[in-house]
């Protein structure tokens, strides 16, 4: 066995995308990797053949990242394939091109196109199309111009690159710029005609839509606004035959998680925020297909996101985590440090599916009959399937990691709070641990507040434990998995759940002597970060910090960011109107003259969630105050910079925090 490595994570093959075929006897997926010279993601379409037991290779392109069952035996995915392609997406022509393979391999051969920017598609018939596609207000209409029109307004809108017209708000979004006046729109498209048909508004967003089992109805989820987004949405029913849109909110407001045909019913899962406010854990509800009679269907004991919050550096891509299935709603739960697979039926009773712990980051479900992408005690993310409740696993993509490496188990402790809550953390020793030797230590704390740490593969903390640290983490008051009472922190950041974190340090030091106090570190992203920015304002027992995409002024953030205005409202009970001095109390930048702990900040230039502002200010401030700090900045990276970053900007990145660890915590 060998140590983990830095750069290991670049050989790591990460899954996504899983689909099941209308016959059941295909798993289709997109199997991702790095490609470090060229400095980004691979992507190809697999097929695993469920009754002959092996996978194919069916894409080559390595951009291949979506894809849809068109029949049993072909699939449809969209790509740019020519030259040709590419130089109409440069010269900002809207249109998207979508191509079909046999599931026995072969040539891919273009199927159709569709003049705009698809972001999700489904099949009507032959010739129809469902889809959604992001629709520009201020995009000029091209439709109807003479060539030489066409060339004037697209000069144009070359030269319209260098402004910024901002009038609603949010107008960026992390991970996809500026989207003043933008929105995903639902349309029905005709090949054969070549003929768009908007179905919803130029103002309104469309976030998710089903169509019942016939295809003539479609129920979506919605956001519409100007100005200013709401955290509300709605519902709206589609008459496909028809051509009548309806909207079917009877709760206002309310915030709608999903919604889906169950039956004669529509199943949909949401909550009205009056409790526990935007983090509130959706509830299950039926109404009519009209949009009439709804009732809650889910038990008062049932107190769980419905949604998988584990977290890990070693996914990318996006899967489904609800799907029906003939009497059912399968959907995932996020417990204590696990995520599970349930299911719903009618009358609100919930059966748990999966029992082994850790996470199931995708799956899908045809006739009782489950496949899913998980990530298992230290592996990687393989393909399963669950037969009787026993996970069988299909493949072994990442099997020569634990075959060829060296990794640590993390081992589970517990304690209680003054109020008698219980808290789970875990602690990970070096690799090659001698009980007589005294190692340095790194606090990792998660963010959101409202996810989880579990018992999974984490790269950044298995190579620390390479490089001769123990790490040990946590999920304080604030994280996911306990129920809404345990997750709301609301007007209280900073305050209990510093408490639990620090409870959570003594009891290391504690039971673990091998732990040197004097040479402990800490670390965190997002809300970590404001924790960290928190940890080092108000001790100095950490004798370094690296805080990653973090908060420091909840002022400045609500001001700047692409949730700001809604997120700090909610989340500290204050606005800058309402209460300036709560906001300031929770902001880290105000005992930034109490810091003695070296620093190092990293974050990224795109990252509208948190934004690079926020760690600004507080190394200015550090630096102000004689501290010893350093900021690494990542162009072109936005706040998914430790998760799906280029390849070598992760690298720069776990770089920049060992070596600051390595300065100040190894003798």
């Amino acid at each position: 066995m060998e140590n983990l490595k830095l750069d290991d994570f670049t050989k790591y093959k990460f899954l996504s995308g899983i689909k099941l075929s209308p016959s059941g006897k295909s798993v289709g997926f997109v199997l991702h990797h790095m490609d470090v010279e060229e400095n980004k993601y691979l992507s190809n379409i697999y097929v695993y053949d469920v009754e002959k037991k092996s996978y194919l290779k069916l894409t080559s392109l390595d951009e291949e990242r979506s894809f849809i069952f068109k029949d049993q035996d072909t699939l449809l995915f969209p790509a740019i394939r020519d030259k040709k392609d590419k130089d109409r997406k440069e010269n900002g022509e809207l249109f998207t091109v979508y191509y079909e393979i046999s599931l026995n391999g072969g040539e891919a051969n273009k199927s159709f196109e569709i003049p705009l920017s698809v972001t999700s598609l489904e099949i009507l018939d032959q010739n129809t199309l469902l889809l959604t596609a992001l629709y520009d207000h201020n995009r000029p209409k091209l439709e109807g111009l003479s060539e030489e029109e066409k060339n004037k307004v697209m000069k144009k809108m070359k030269e319209d690159k260098d402004y910024e017209v901002l009038d609603e708000i949010p107008f960026w979004l992390n991970g996809q710029g500026f989207t003043n006046k933008i929105r995903n729109r639902l349309y029905l498209y005709n090949i054969k005609e070549k003929k768009i048909t908007p179905i919803t508004d130029e103002f309104t967003h469309v976030d998710s839509y089903k169509m019942n089992e016939d295809k003539s109805m479609v129920v979506i989820v919605t956001s519409s606004f100007t100005d200013k987004m709401q955290t509300k949405s709605d519902l709206h029913l589609y008459d496909i035959r028809n051509n009548y849109l309806e909207k079917i909110s009877e709760l206002e407001p309310f915030s709608y998680t999903y919604a889906d045909f169950l039956g004669d019913k529509i199943i949909f899962a949401g909550h009205d925020m009056k409790s526990f406010g935007i983090n509130e854990n959706p509830r299950f509800y039926l109404m009519d297909t009209q949009g009439y009679n709804t009732i809650k269907i889910s038990k008062e004991d049932f107190d769980y996101s419905i949604w998988n919050s584990v977290g890990s550096d070693c996914r990318y891509g996006g899967n489904s985590s609800m799907k029906v299935d003939g009497e059912y709603l399968y959907f995932s739960t996020t417990e204590w440090n696990s995520s599970y697979i349930n299911r719903i039926d009618k009358e609100g009773n919930i059966e748990k599916l999966t029992e082994g712990k850790g996470s199931i980051d995708g799956f899908d479900v045809l006739n009782g009959k489950i496949h899913f992408i998980g990530l298992r005690e230290l592996k990687l993310q393989e393909l399963y399937t669950l037969e009787e409740k026993e996970e069988v696993q299909l493949t072994t993509f990442n099997q020569w990691i634990t075959e060829e490496k060296k990794l640590s188990s993390p081992e589970r402790l517990t304690f209680e709070t003054s109020e008698g809550i219980v808290i789970e953390g875990w602690i990970m020793k070096p690799v090659d641990f001698k009980e007589e030797e005294s190692y340095p230590a790194i606090l990792n704390i998660h963010g959101g507040p409202k996810t989880v740490y579990g018992e999974i593969f984490y790269h950044e903390m298995q190579y620390w434990t390479n490089e001769g640290y123990a790490v040990f983490f946590c999920n304080p008051r604030g994280s996911d998995g306990r129920g809404n009472e345990f997750a709301d922190i609301r007007g209280k950041y900073g305050t209990i759940d510093y408490e639990d974190l620090m409870k959570f340090t003594d009891l290391v030091i504690e039971k673990y002597p091998f732990i040197d106090r004097e040479r402990i570190g800490v670390t965190g992203g997002s809300y970590g970060g404001f924790m960290t920015n928190w940890i080092i304002g108000h001790t100095n027992r950490f004798k370094a910090a690296a805080s990653q995409r973090s908060i420091s002024n909840w002022i400045s953030k609500f001001g700047t960011t692409d949730i700001g205005y809604y997120f700090v409202d909610d989340q500290q009970s204050a606005t800058p109107w309402s209460d300036y001095e709560k906001l300031w109390f929770h902001s880290p930048m105000k005992y930034a003259d109490n810091v003695t702990t070296p620093t190092l900040f990293i974050h990224s230039e795109e990252d509208y969630r948190c934004w690079l502002p926020e760690g600004i200010q507080m190394f200015t401030s550090l630096k102000y105050h004689g501290v010893e700090s350093r900021l690494c900045m990542f162009r072109g990276e936005n706040h998914e910079l430790s998760r799906s970053g280029k390849p070598k900007h992760r690298i720069r990145r776990l770089e920049e925090i060992t070596n600051w660890f390595n300065k100040y915590l190894k003798p």
